[in-house]
């Protein structure tokens, strides 16, 4: 029994010690004036993820997140939607301008870019990051008859 002691003895300190690293990060405020969109344009969905320059997310959202469901996700609306969503979350990090990639071939590709200059972005710059296959899969076989 002793042993069994000892061991929840370790275990506390991390404990509280992981504990304490939460705290310091909560009171630790950010501020992001410059940062960057990603916005991922699917056939079902889109999702928006508002980053520091060095990758950290700040906030996130998507269509579905929104409030939207079955095939309204794959509007341009919810897009719109979900990008004011996500800027509203930045804002209180004192987002000001990003720059934006654009993954996917969805319909919401263009709107939540409206979307985050209606809700009060700057935007720096526009880039496709969409993955294009350079010569693709290999064929299937020819089928002899």
């Amino acid at each position: 029994m002793a042993e069994k002691n000892t061991k929840t003895e370790k275990k506390a300190p991390k404990k509280e010690g992981a504990k304490d690293a939460a705290k310091k990060t909560k009171s630790k405020r950010r501020s992001v004036l410059i940062g960057n969109a990603y916005i991922s344009a699917s056939y079902n969905n889109t999702l928006i993820t508002l980053t520091e320059p060095n990758g950290d997310t700040i906030s996130w959202a998507s269509a579905g997140a929104s409030g939207f469901k079955g095939t309204r996700k794959s509007t341009p609306y919810a897009a719109q939607v979900a990008a004011e969503k996500a800027v509203e979350k930045a804002k209180v990090f004192g987002l000001q301008k990003v720059h934006v990639f654009v993954k996917g071939v969805g319909s919401g590709r263009e709107q939540s870019i409206r979307g985050l200059v209606a809700s009060g972005l700057d935007i720096i710059s526009i880039n496709d990051v969409t993955p294009i296959p350079h010569n693709g899969c290999r064929r299937k076989k020819a089928r002899r008859v």
